[in-house]
């Protein structure tokens, strides 16, 4: 049974001893290494060593909303193979992706930086393996962890970067080259070259008509540069996929570089 502390929205002291997997989760570790998150790799041994029983393996399904727009934030995710799209509603229930995050990062930053809530919500893009912790354990460890304050914080900065350049491409960039940035900043965070996901769902965290999308992709498949069918994206031609996009892409990627460890080559 999982203690008061780890119930939405409790601002408990951290528990006395580690938590137990949930429903959704397991006490197994992930069969991927929960080092292959850049945040927890970068961590000096013994920081991770303390930091490591307030982590639970868990597994994330591709449409699960980690949190709602406005709702107090109750877990943090270190994704290591799942990828979660932050998307912004608007009143009328549209929507559109304002970041992703994978195994660089970490959802769930109104956590430790104070906020609590946030108007983004979380869904999974890409199913896959994270690592959960609760709000509390999060704030103790940010709080008495000078290295992962720093990789935290840092890590916020370029979150900022990647929003405000998605917001720029958005408003002035074509719906090929927001597809090309999108489907590049995706493989950053995924293991090979192909991507599970719809036109329909691209078209919902692009904020934009499915027609676009199935048009740009169209333009994609005819130059050689992607390969589409029942929901399933090959990018066959990653170098020519990099030179159509717009520089949004280049610089949201150079921002990262400059402010994240990397533990191996997306």
């Amino acid at each position: 049974m999982r203690s008061a502390s780890d119930s939405p929205g409790s601002d408990a002291a951290v528990p006395a001893g580690p938590p137990h997997a949930g429903a959704e989760g397991s006490s197994e570790w992930p069969t991927n290494d929960p080092r292959r998150n850049y945040l927890l790799a970068s961590l000096p041994d013994a920081d991770w060593q303390r930091l490591r029983p307030w982590l639970e393996p868990i597994a994330l399904r591709a449409g699960q909303v980690l949190y709602e727009s406005g709702s107090l934030l109750s877990h943090g995710y270190f994704p290591i193979s799942a990828i979660v799209s932050l998307q912004y509603v608007t009143e009328s229930g549209a929507s559109a992706q304002i970041a992703v995050v994978g195994k660089e990062g970490i959802v769930g930053i109104p956590i430790f930086m104070g906020g609590g809530s946030t108007p983004s919500r979380a869904v999974v893009q890409t199913a896959g393996a994270a690592l959960r912790i609760s709000g509390p354990a999060l704030r103790e460890t940010f709080a008495n962890s000078a290295p992962l304050m720093k990789q935290l914080l840092r890590y916020t900065q370029a979150l900022i970067a990647q929003m405000a350049q998605v917001a720029v491409c958005n408003r002035h960039h074509s719906l090929d080259q927001q597809l090309c940035r999108w489907l590049l900043l995706s493989l950053d965070r995924h293991v090979g070259d192909e991507l599970v996901v719809t036109q329909e769902q691209i078209a919902h965290m692009l904020g934009v008509r499915r027609e676009g999308v199935t048009e740009a992709a169209l333009a994609l498949q005819r130059a050689g540069l992607i390969r589409y069918r029942r929901g399933h994206i090959v990018v066959l031609d990653r170098p020519g996929l990099e030179r159509r996009s717009c520089e949004c892409y280049a610089v949201v990627k150079a921002e990262y570089d400059r402010l994240l460890p990397h533990t191996d080559t997306p």
